[in-house]
């Protein structure tokens, strides 16, 4: 797996880390896409099995990165449980981009340590045997065995999904 592309940025970035982690993965180059679920049509993969990454800030100054399933909806009453805080919010896309410099809006990869930002991630996500993720871009994207992932991103995972697909995602 392990393969390299001549691309340099986030991309590179996330190559070096997941090598030095000693993590498997493929670069996949697709057509443009700006939401984790058209990025995993793009790429060909199960949305189930591609992950998506949110920001968020606690009422303490804290941020965090939360990654969940492309399909799922976050509820924010979970991730305040999760990150032990009063109160949670989104990260607006000025915030988020200046906490993840390099990558572009939408398309931050699922590792805090890149950003030397805490990661928490989703319950569902462990019960897959691979995930893919953005790679910064939004052409490119990377797929990895998830054991081995979670190992180097020395993962914490809780409870972050709405359990009713018809609550709003922003529902606390």
């Amino acid at each position: 797996m392990k393969t390299q592309a001549a691309v340099s940025g986030p991309l590179e970035s996330l190559q070096v880390w997941l090598t030095e982690g000693d993590v498997d993965f493929d670069v996949h180059e697709h057509d443009e896409a700006f939401s984790a679920t058209s990025t995993a049509l793009a790429e060909g993969v199960d949305v189930r099995t591609f992950a998506k990454v949110v920001g968020v800030a606690t009422d303490d100054g804290r941020s965090a990165l939360l990654v969940l399933d492309a399909d799922d909806r976050l509820d924010l009453a979970k991730v305040c449980l999760a990150l032990d805080a009063r109160h949670v919010s989104l990260l607006s896309e000025a915030a988020f981009a200046a906490l993840t410099p390099g990558c572009l809006p939408g398309a931050v990869p699922a590792v805090g340590s890149l950003f030397g930002l805490p990661m928490i991630v989703d319950l569902a996500v462990r019960d897959r045997a691979e995930i893919s993720f953005n790679a910064g871009t939004h052409r490119h994207s990377v797929r990895v065995d998830r054991r081995a992932w979670e190992r180097a991103a020395a993962v914490r995972y809780a409870d972050l999904a709405a359990d009713d697909p018809d609550r709003p995602a922003w529902a606390s």
